[in-house]
């Protein structure tokens, strides 16, 4: 079919970081032009039902698999759906929304890739796979403060939870075409404010051959731009690792080459046009720049544009 919307995976467990990046990409390809699902409004049970079974998100028994995946079929092929809300602030469920595709889909959640029928419909499938300390982190200050949960009660859910993120989260890694790893470096002392961050590059896409403008003699020691082959669950993987102190100059050699490469991505280049590229907020509340962050929106922008070609 053509010119039909391209749709867009981001998986991890929970508080791993998807909504942020899932944000970060609609704003760099226009909000206008993206609808955004969350699989977590796919839910069998509401809270206060998941606890009364003993049973958590994670699991697959918990969520309506099925309507989610029909749901993306008919998204794939431009078809409008009827799709389930569940409110994260009040642990309940709430009346459904006709949602309709736009040129792109993004969809964000836990169970993404956990059946074979739903994988088929992604163009791009992003894993997210921060280090389980720094998820911890993430979650606690998350829940804490959006959700109406006490640190008490967010450390005890994780506990709960390890066994089902460990049988029925982590495994869906294997199915991603960009594993996405973001991750403190050991020179900021504990400051998680910027990151480095660490992508699998499996060739289950078709990726640039950014080795052409890492210079392996960099001054830097080591270099804060780093270009490799590897191994990841046993089959060999591009990784390209850029660390938080990379300089602007270096960076911009990795996005001219990327937006060279794609013409419809030169406004998204442009900082005076989309100034929010790789910008975050630190923890007192101050705009930082990430240019880790920069890259792993722009390639996977990259891809996505790709996709679109592709289908024509």
């Amino acid at each position: 079919m053509s010119n039909r919307p391209i749709i867009l995976g981001i998986v991890g467990d929970s508080a791993a970081g998807k909504t942020t990046l899932t944000k970060g990409i609609a704003q760099i390809l226009g909000e206008e032009n993206v609808t955004v699902i969350g699989t977590d409004d796919y839910h069998r049970y509401d809270r206060q039902q998941r606890a009364e079974l003993n049973i958590t998100a994670l699991h697959p028994d918990c969520n309506y698999l099925d309507i989610m995946q029909q749901h993306l079929a008919l998204l794939r092929s431009g078809q409008p759906i009827l799709k389930p809300i569940y409110s994260h602030k009040t642990g309940t469920f709430e009346a459904p929304k006709y949602v309709k595709p736009n040129r792109f889909v993004i969809v964000e959640g836990l169970l993404g890739y956990s059946t074979p029928v739903a994988r088929e419909c992604f163009d791009v499938k992003v894993y997210l796979a921060p280090p389980e300390s720094l998820r911890a982190q993430w979650k606690i200050q998350r829940d804490t403060l959006k959700r109406g949960y006490t640190e008490a009660q967010v450390l005890t859910e994780l506990q709960k939870r390890e066994p089902d993120s460990e049988q029925f989260i982590r495994p869906q890694r294997q199915w991603a075409d960009v594993v996405a790893s973001f991750y403190p470096s050991s020179t900021t002392d504990g400051d998680t404010s910027l990151l480095n961050v660490r992508l699998v590059l499996r060739p289950t896409i078709t990726h640039l051959d950014m080795s052409k403008v890492i210079d392996p003699d960099d001054s830097d020691s080591p270099p804060a731009i780093r270009w490799s082959l590897d191994r990841d669950m046993g089959k060999p993987v591009d990784v390209l690792e850029i660390d938080s102190h990379a300089t602007g100059e270096k960076i911009n050699l990795l996005e001219q080459m990327i937006c060279n490469d794609m013409p419809d991505l030169h406004r998204v280049c442009n900082r005076e046009v989309n100034p929010d590229l790789g910008k975050i907020v630190g923890t007192t509340g101050e705009t930082l720049q990430s240019y880790p962050l920069a890259l792993t929106q722009l390639l996977i922008t990259y891809y996505m544009l790709k996709a679109t070609q592709e289908t024509k």
